[in-house]
């Protein structure tokens, strides 16, 4: 995802960027988890979205 939440351009699907509020939130979204599962996730097994994706079983 852009750095910037003004930027429409498509988000980066591979990474997880936790210091960007717009991206915390999309993530959680996409990933139906909250905030804490989602930084829990990403302590675990680093910033890769499909790593993420199967720790958290999705």
């Amino acid at each position: 995802m852009a750095d910037d939440p003004n930027n429409r351009g498509s988000p980066d699907r591979d990474l997880i960027n936790l210091s960007q509020p717009h991206e915390v939130s999309y993530w959680c979204g996409a990933l139906g988890c909250t905030e804490s599962q989602l930084r829990a996730a990403v302590a675990a097994v680093g910033n890769s979205a499909k790593a993420v994706r199967k720790y958290l079983g999705k």
